[in-house]
């Protein structure tokens, strides 16, 4: 499995290059526009030394708003915010090329040349090839043929036309103009085929990604979909039911990972289970990694679908108080229920990635060897970090067994529970999930202790303990808080992480607050109780770890391929500031 970390965590580093555009197309048509009448008003005034730019700014700026409503038809999905991105960043380009070149002139002491008038053209021209091959779903040949029918239409009206010819015939300018579009055409033919054999083409995938960030996700889920493989996925819950049976309560241990990213595949599977059993549950992270991701919409639902063919492996009425152990950073908090032990894991404050795999088997390992019949192992997930590094991975090993070997000894007690959510408190914040907040309360030997619940990708360092602290001050035992990991994102979070972890955005206090609300509402509710362990197995398609690793290498190679073609374009580029 660790391969497939570094392939996920290598995706996740680089997930910053999707924040290159800006969050609004509004800010892409303003800020073009304007640029555009920045370049009319340096070639005239610099280049054409002339007075005339006011009465070209208007044709200049309006033959450009026009084209970047005619470049939608052009492009597979129509989208007109991409056409307004690809202009700004152009006609950036553009501008670049006045400027340099107005530079080169003032340092080589030398009259502007209007070669970087029409060469700017030439590179803006050279971009769209790139952006529309890569981004845009068009092919090479009709990237060739539309090129130039943005730039072109500006460099028209912003030249006089006795000029035309003189321009765009020159030698040396159509010799730098036409190398920057075989350049840009070669670089687009080699990151297409960067990550093969095992993705045939980078640049579809690209394209399925930026579409599903609109919400269209079904090329992402088809391309992710080809490439998962079948497996058996366990699910194990554990079920309190009030005696009187009135009431219930489930905590869920999926095997399979949220994600692999908003709004694909079973990115919101937590809140899914969550609805699935009426609202009264904890769907926590089990010890699982994104390899175990549901690719598609279609494997959700089977996946859910097959979810009430649980089976009650055991059942009983007596459980032990809580053992907690702390070992350095690591913290290991557990329960049993009859012989079968529940163990909550965790780093707090100091953070941690998901759980490796190889942790959960040696510590079920070690449980099958006390003869525990099932042993339920919870990621709590609730501090922000790196991967678990060997010391704390060992000190957590340790912490765990500890706890086993003390929960054998511990005597069992009758159990009562009380559960709430925050369903009718109208929360809403861009740290949580559609889920929101739970907390379940049990009794045991005669004492009160509580586990929170949020439907949230990780929680802020810190946050944890200060809910806990304020818990203490209301003589209430807060044993943990833990998050569902839900890839789910109420808005989209423009950081490197992709995600806002809860008490990013919604400060500790008010947290505390909620939490509070809805403990002593679970308090309110506790009865004597019976509790169930079930288990399921169902069949669906799972990503694997090898589409994590291809795509880590086809963003790498495709970096890698960028990185050579820009300093060649650059070395280029300088070329032209001494002719």
């Amino acid at each position: 499995m660790e391969k497939d970390l570094d392939g996920v965590s290598n995706i996740h580093n680089r997930f910053s290059l999707t924040l290159i555009n800006p969050s609004s197309h509004y800010f892409s048509l303003v800020a073009s526009l304007i640029i555009a009448a920045v370049i009319t008003t340096i070639t005239y005034l610099v280049f054409l030394d002339s007075e005339d730019f006011l009465l070209r700014i208007p044709l200049v700026v309006g033959v450009l708003a026009i084209t970047q409503v005619l470049d939608t038809q052009f492009t597979k999905k129509k989208e007109y915010s991409k056409s307004l991105h690809s202009s700004l960043f152009g006609s950036m380009l553009w501008i670049a090329a006045l400027l340099s070149g107005l530079l080169a002139s003032f340092i080589l002491s030398k009259e502007p040349s209007l070669f970087f008038v029409t060469f700017g053209m030439f590179l803006f021209a050279s971009f769209r090839i790139g952006i529309y091959t890569t981004t845009l779903g068009v092919s090479l040949k009709k990237a060739w043929a539309i090129c130039a029918v943005q730039p072109l239409a500006m460099f028209m009206v912003l030249i006089p036309v006795g000029m035309w010819t003189s321009m765009l015939t020159d030698f040396v300018t159509l010799a730098y103009g036409v190398s920057f579009l075989i350049i840009a055409s070669v670089w687009s033919v080699m990151t297409d085929r960067a990550g093969r054999p095992g993705m045939e083409s980078t640049h579809k995938t690209i394209q399925a990604y930026l579409a599903s960030q609109g919400n269209d996700y079904t090329d992402a889920e088809k391309i992710m979909e080809n490439r998962s493989s079948s497996r058996k996925v366990a699910t194990s819950q554990i079920r309190l039911m009030a005696s009187n049976g009135e009431s219930e309560f489930r905590m869920v241990l999926p095997e399979i990972h949220p994600g692999p990213y908003h709004p694909v595949g079973g990115s919101n599977i937590p809140y899914l289970i969550y609805k699935n059993l009426d609202s009264s549950a904890m769907v926590m992270h089990s010890i699982s990694d994104h390899a175990l991701n549901l690719p598609s919409k279609n494997e959700v639902e089977n996946y859910l679908k097959n979810l009430g063919n649980s089976k009650v492996k055991e059942e009983g009425l007596v459980c032990t108080e809580p053992v907690t152990v702390q070992i350095n950073k690591a913290r290991v908090i557990g329960l049993r229920f009859g012989n079968n032990p529940l163990l909550f894991l965790s780093l707090s404050p100091h953070g941690m990635e998901d759980i490796p795999n190889y942790m959960k088997k040696e510590i079920e390992q070690y449980a099958n060897n006390r003869n525990y019949t099932h042993t339920m192992i919870v990621d709590c997930h609730n501090a922000m970090g790196p991967e678990i590094s060997k010391e704390n991975g060992e000190d957590m090993l340790k912490a765990a067994k500890s706890c086993l070997d003390s929960l054998i000894r511990k005597e069992n007690h009758p159990i009562k529970f009380g559960y709430a959510n925050s369903e009718g408190m109208d929360l809403w914040a861009e740290d949580l999930g559609m889920g929101g907040l739970g907390t379940v309360c049990f009794v045991v030997n005669d004492k009160k202790y509580f586990i929170g619940w949020a439907d949230a990708n990780n929680m802020e360092n810190g946050v944890r303990e200060k809910i806990v602290e304020n818990f203490t001050k209301n003589n209430l035992n807060l044993l943990e808080i833990c998050t569902s990991d839900t890839h789910y994102a109420p808005v989209k979070a423009r950081n490197k992480n992709g995600y806002y972890q809860l008490g990013l955005i919604t400060d500790a206090e008010k947290l505390s607050e909620w939490f509070l609300k809805i403990a002593k509402k679970a308090e309110s509710r506790t009865v004597i109780a019976k509790y169930e362990i079930l288990e399921n197995q169902t069949d669906v398609k799972i990503m694997g770890q090898g589409i994590f690793e291809d795509y880590s290498k086809a963003l790498d190679n495709s970096l890698r391929i960028t990185k050579r073609f820009l300093i060649g374009g650059v070395c280029l580029f300088l070329t032209s500031l001494f002719l």
